[in-house]
């Protein structure tokens, strides 16, 4: 590992905008490469942090063997060979890309892996699935959970249930404990997004945040396979519509001072819902920005996982949250 690095050190694969990677740099891990195929993921990803070393290109091609012994090899695979908005294909699907992950762990033996997929992975279809992962984890030396936790439950006005897989090399003498929620609820969308919305002078900004009273609906980022950016299926675009948000697509800039009707998110504020800092700067057009915003894993959600494996690495007791 040529880069230079002062603490723990992280790997991480399909990065996409680096949700995942931002909230495991504010855990406290250093992170030693990110690998994402996309080039305005890559782009996003220079953009904000110049000193990352990226790697643009197919996780297929991607040789771990000079990460070995890195702390943690972490990613959030590509989730439609388990979405219920797919096929469910599994193992099938040629965008299945547990084999690679698992191939990497074996290449780099981190002390922890952390993957990230959609809540359909733990439907009883894919219970022979994750056996089979569990079984080669254990034959590279490491024991494993699976955790269905919710955005919500650590500070982003989302739902989104995410499935996380941690793996934990044996011999390391701290136990692995899960994050446990926070005790306040998150803001409603009305709350997070009032300052947006109203900052073009919109009138109707002090209403809106009263009807946008609970948290958001699961941001949908969609694939290149389909069309421009909304918010979702027709199920999703009723849950928007309840609060006040038209789900049909995104605006470039918030609501005019004269606008009536519902408003439409703009890409910046789809990245406060999702937990990006406002400081995060995402690469390319509008569809573009979108998807790299609706498919990524909230900064504030990794974060807390990343901080459960620290303390289990590295025996440091952490005293207050990142």
């Amino acid at each position: 590992m040529s880069i230079f690095v002062t603490g723990p050190t992280s790997l991480e694969v399909c990065s996409g905008a680096g949700g995942q990677a931002l909230g495991i740099e504010m855990a406290g891990f250093d992170h030693v490469g990110l690998v994402e195929i996309e080039p305005p993921a890559c782009a996003t990803l220079r953009t904000n942090r110049p000193e990352w070393k990226v790697f643009e290109g197919d996780l297929r091609q991607f040789d771990g063997r000079g990460f070995k012994g890195v702390d943690l090899l972490a990613g959030g695979v590509p989730c439609p060979p388990f979405s219920k908005a797919g096929k469910q294909l599994g193992a099938n699907d040629e965008r299945d890309l547990f084999p690679e992950a698992i191939r990497l762990v074996d290449e780099c033996r981190p002390r922890a892996v952390m993957l990230e997929n959609v809540r359909g992975l733990l439907d009883p279809v894919f219970d022979d699935y994750r056996a089979k992962v569990e079984r080669q984890l254990k034959k590279l030396g490491y024991v494993c959970g699976w955790r269905l936790l919710n955005a919500s439950d650590y500070g982003v006005s989302q739902l989104r249930p995410r499935v996380i897989m941690v793996g934990i090399q044996k011999g390391i003498s701290e136990p692995f404990a899960w994050p446990e929620p926070n005790l306040h609820k998150p803001p409603t969308v009305g709350e997070l997004l009032h300052d947006l919305m109203a900052s073009r002078g919109w009138r109707g900004a002090d209403r809106w945040r009263e009807i946008a009273n609970t948290i958001a609906p699961t941001l949908v980022g969609g694939s290149k396979k389909h069309g421009g950016p909304d918010l979702g299926p027709t199920r999703a675009k009723k849950a928007w519509a309840a609060l006040g948000v038209d789900g049909h697509g995104l605006w470039d800039l918030p609501p005019e001072p004269d606008f009536v009707g519902m408003p439409r998110l703009t890409p910046r504020m789809a990245a406060r819902i999702q937990g990006f800092p406002d400081s995060w700067v995402f690469s390319g057009k509008k569809t573009a920005a979108y998807r790299q915003i609706g498919n990524a894993f909230p900064p504030p959600v990794a974060c807390a996982v990343a901080r459960q494996i620290l303390v289990t690495v590295t025996g440091r007791r952490l005293i207050a949250a990142a």
